[in-house]
């Protein structure tokens, strides 16, 4: 599901297994996202991407990954603990997703993000054959 808060983003032909959702407020769409969702956060807009944290650790999830630098993760994560949350839940959201020293055009962050929900998927499921 991709959900923008701006129609004119989308593709004029989205791929075969995505829904486009245009939404004014993002973040209210989190309290419908399956528990077991992998969320990417990556907009225009820090206070965008602070209310999508909070509102996917108020709803759970399987994975969490916010684009963004060491210094904006530090001061999302003070800001996290003074809105309620644990620092343990906290720590599930991965910032900065992706490799950082592949660089910062767009291409290069693509291949990181892409990287980083190969990983945490592989790491699924070894964990899940470890518990059989």
């Amino acid at each position: 599901t991709w959900i923008d808060t701006s129609p004119d983003r989308f593709p004029e032909t989205p791929p075969e297994a995505v829904t486009l959702i245009p939404a004014e407020n993002p973040a209210l769409l989190m309290a419908h996202a399956p528990r077991h969702a992998q969320h990417l956060i990556f907009t225009y807009a820090h206070s965008l991407d602070l209310e999508l944290c909070h509102a996917a650790l108020l709803r759970g999830f399987d994975f969490c990954g916010l684009i963004g630098s060491a210094s904006k993760w530090a001061r999302f994560q003070r800001r996290l603990l003074a809105l309620g949350h644990a620092p343990g839940a906290i720590s599930k959201i991965t910032c900065p997703i992706g490799d950082p020293n592949l660089g910062k055009q767009p291409i290069s962050i693509a291949i990181g993000v892409t990287q980083a929900l190969l990983s945490h998927n592989m790491n699924a499921k070894t964990r899940h054959r470890s518990a059989l």
